[in-house]
């Protein structure tokens, strides 16, 4: 789990409507954390953990979702981005029960948390309908700040494709298990940011689900490589999403 997504998270203006339309387009179950003193809702599909939901603290930045990397000592972790070119966002602290974080930004400004916990619960399948299928980088310059994320992380380059005008796509991988992608964002688009792909079983299903609670599809849906489709969006309350799925026949 060291080097890997190990947790996902969702920090919005409005639980409440948040919850509703995240169960309806992705199909996920939502129950409480049960953690006390702490509003937290736990998405899952079936009985597996695949994410968290939780309002946004006022004065912490902006709302939307954040991936979470298991790493050997946060504190360690956290230094170390900072000897790497990058900066805390929020320091090292507990959370009761459930193990350590911090929330860092690489050289460019992406934000990404850290994590280290006494037993963090199984994760769906990567692709699997409702799992977190992709985790995407789109960096200000991707082969700049690829050592801060390799020296970091100890992630790999599975494989580069060349997009073209589009630049280099860089698949990354920690150990045997391949984690997502990056690559030099388009100029004139937001960023630098990370962006989550919520796996789905029918793109334009759920891309309709999504529209008609709200949802402004901002991209797609767009074929990629390996045959499966993708969409990003702005959900109701403004949070950029993603899905990748296949296409119905």
């Amino acid at each position: 789990m060291i080097g890997t997504f190990v947790w996902h998270e969702i920090l919005t203006t409005d639980t409440a409507a948040a919850r509703a339309f995240y169960t309806d387009v992705v199909g996920w179950t939502a129950r409480d954390s049960g953690v006390p003193g702490m509003d937290y809702t736990l998405l899952l599909t079936g009985e597996t953990r695949v994410a968290g939901l939780m309002r946004q603290p006022d004065g912490a930045g902006q709302p939307g979702w954040v991936g979470y990397v298991g790493v050997e000592d946060v504190d360690a972790g956290a230094a170390k981005a900072v000897s790497l070119g990058g900066a805390v966002l929020m320091p090292p602290r507990d959370i009761p029960n459930v193990g350590r974080f911090a929330v860092i930004a690489d050289p460019q400004g992406a934000a990404i948390a850290i994590f280290r916990g006494d037993g963090m619960p199984a994760r769906p399948a990567a692709m699997a309908p409702g799992s977190i299928g992709w985790n995407e980088l789109s960096a200000t310059d991707m082969p700049a700040v690829w050592p801060f994320y390799a020296g970091l992380f100890g992630w790999r380059e599975e494989r580069a494709m060349d997009m073209g005008p589009m630049g280099t796509y860089r698949i990354f991988a920690a150990g045997d298990a391949v984690l997502g992608g990056m690559m030099t964002r388009s100029p004139g688009t937001p960023g630098p940011y990370w962006a989550y792909y919520i796996a789905v079983a029918d793109i334009d299903a759920a891309t309709a689900r999504a529209t008609a609670g709200g949802a402004k599809v901002l991209m797609g849906p767009m074929e990629v490589p390996g045959g499966a489709w993708v969409i990003q969006g702005s959900d109701p309350q403004g949070v950029m999403f993603a899905l990748v799925g296949g296409r119905g026949k």
